[in-house]
C-alpha cells in the first residue's frame, strides 16, 4: 500500500510539473504574432494545462492522506481529462492536417490559398467579427512595413523567404501581374481578373491585402505550424496521463483492500 501511494504521489508530482510546459505552450502561442491576432486558439491549451495541474495536486493530496473517496473522485476526473485531451489533440491534428504553400516560379517564397485549409479553420477567419480583429492586429504591427527597408529592389524581393503572413498579406498575388515599386507599393495590375484578391489590393499601409483570402490563408498557415508544435506536447502529456491513471487505479484498489482487511 505504501509503495502504491508513494508511486502515485511521485507520478502526480511529475504530472503537475509537466503541466507547466503545457501551460507554457499556451502562453507561447499567445506570444506568437499570428496567434496573438487569433486569441481564441491558445485558450484551450492553457485551460487544459491548468486543469491537469489542479487534478494532479488533488491526486497528490489523496495519496498522501490515503483518502479512497478523494482518490475515486480524482480517478474519475482524470479519466474525463484524458478523454478531453485526447479529443482536443485529435481535433487539432485533423483541422490542421490540410493546407500548404504553393511554390511560385522564380520566387523565393510560397503563396497560400484559403481553399487548401480545413473548412473549420476557413469558417473561423471568414467570420466578419473575427477577421476585423485580425485585420486590425496585422495593420498595427510592423510585419509588412519592415519589408520596405529590407528589400529595395525587385530582385531582392523575389529572392526573399517571406513568412506566410508577409506573402499573403503584404503584397498582391503574383498571378495579378502587379509591377513592383516597393514591397508594399505596386502599380496597377495587368490582369486584375486572374484572382479575386487582385481587386482587393490597396497600397494604403492600413489596407494592403488584409482583406484578401491569401492573407487569411497566410494566417492559417502560421496557426497550423504553431498548433502542430503544441500537438506534440499534448501527445506526450496524454501518454503520461494514461500511465498515471493506470497506477492510480492500482493505488485505489490497494486503499480499498487495506480498509477491508483493516491493516495500516
Amino acid at each position: 500500500m505504501g509503495v502504491s501511494n508513494n508511486v502515485i504521489g511521485i507520478l502526480n508530482f511529475l504530472t503537475a510539473v509537466l503541466s507547466i510546459p503545457m501551460i507554457g505552450a499556451g502562453i507561447w502561442l499567445a506570444s506568437k504574432h499570428s496567434t496573438d491576432c487569433m486569441r481564441f486558439l491558445q485558450w484551450p491549451v492553457i485551460i487544459i494545462g491548468v486543469f491537469i495541474l489542479l487534478v494532479s495536486l488533488a491526486g497528490l493530496i489523496g495519496s498522501c492522506y490515503r483518502s479512497s473517496c478523494l482518490l475515486w473522485i480524482y480517478a474519475t476526473i482524470m479519466f474525463l481529462l484524458i478523454l478531453l485531451l485526447f479529443c482536443f489533440t485529435v481535433f487539432a491534428f485533423v483541422v490542421t492536417n490540410k493546407g500548404a504553400g504553393d511554390a511560385v516560379s522564380g520566387k523565393g517564397f510560397d503563396e497560400f490559398h484559403l481553399g487548401n485549409y480545413s473548412s473549420w479553420l476557413q469558417r473561423q477567419v471568414n467570420k466578419a467579427s473575427v477577421w476585423r480583429k485580425i485585420q486590425s492586429c496585422l495593420a498595427d504591427s510592423n510585419t509588412c512595413s519592415k519589408l520596405n527597408s529590407k528589400y529595395t529592389t525587385v530582385e531582392e524581393f523575389n529572392a526573399a523567404h517571406l513568412s506566410p503572413i508577409q506573402s499573403g498579406c503584404c503584397k498582391p498575388p503574383s498571378a495579378c501581374g502587379y509591377t513592383f515599386v516597393t514591397p508594399t507599393n505596386w502599380t496597377t495590375a495587368a490582369i486584375a481578373a486572374a484572382d479575386n484578391d487582385c481587386t482587393l489590393w490597396n497600397n494604403d499601409a492600413k489596407q494592403l491585402c488584409y482583406s484578401c483570402d491569401s492573407c487569411k490563408a497566410g494566417v492559417l498557415q502560421n496557426v497550423k505550424k504553431d498548433w502542430r508544435k503544441v500537438g506534440v506536447v499534448n501527445v506526450i502529456m496524454l501518454v503520461f496521463l494514461i500511465v498515471v491513471y493506470s497506477v492510480s487505479c492500482c493505488a485505489i484498489r490497494s486503499v480499498k483492500r487495506e480498509k477491508y482487511y483493516g491493516y495500516a
